[in-house]
């Protein structure tokens, strides 16, 4: 038979992933179990930041709900956050100090996703915590290579790589294969971003 306590976690998670503030708001208050996890690991908060109910995911974190819950896929509300642009809620989380240790399923960290993706806001929000500008994920890549060798140069991916660069990021960290995110950007044609790293010291051998 199962618990009160279940069923009401079983809500929360519920009512997290459908938006419904008032009645996770009441669930709280009720005392429903913050970090209880649904089949694949997640956390209502976690499934707050997937829905990006924003509302939502700060009555979590107000009631001290954790954005260092991993699921199974190894997603945090932190690292989602960062991954898919949720700029509110990252800068509800900053406050917090998450884990900057953990890592994605491709051993990224929030960074490096965001970037890829030119969530230019929410890189702003990263790069004023102690987040690894440098960090390189299980493909062998920084935040920008990713920037180059997935982003499409237009004006977004510019200014995450401006961002970026002026955050420290090295200009001639090259992949596994030593190519550098300035050769790479040559030779896909983005010119605007080659130039911002070789303004940077960028080079075509490391």
């Amino acid at each position: 038979m199962t618990s009160p306590a279940a069923h009401a976690a079983s809500d929360l998670a519920a009512a997290a992933a459908a938006g419904r503030t008032a009645e996770v708001k009441a669930l709280i208050a009720q005392g429903a179990d913050l970090e209880a996890r649904d089949g694949q690991g997640r956390t209502a908060l976690l499934l707050a930041v997937a829905g990006n109910h924003v509302a939502v995911a700060e009555a979590l974190l107000a009631a001290g709900a954790s954005p260092d819950a991993q699921a199974a896929n190894r997603d945090t509300p932190w690292l989602l956050a960062g991954a898919a642009g949720r700029a509110e809620i990252v800068a509800a989380m900053l406050p917090l100090k998450p884990d900057l240790s953990l890592r994605n399923r491709y051993g990224g960290n929030a960074l490096i996703p965001a970037c890829e993706r030119a969530h230019v806001e929410t890189v702003k929000l990263l790069l004023s915590s102690a987040i690894d500008v440098n960090h390189v994920n299980d493909l062998g890549w920084t935040c920008l290579l990713e920037i180059v060798i997935l982003g499409d140069g237009g004006a977004r991916h510019q200014e995450v790589a401006k961002l970026v660069l002026a955050a420290g990021a090295d200009p001639n960290r090259a992949d596994r294969d030593g190519v550098t995110p300035l050769a790479h950007a040559r030779a896909r044609g983005q010119a605007a971003v080659a130039r911002l790293i070789e303004q940077a010291g960028g080079r075509v051998k490391p």
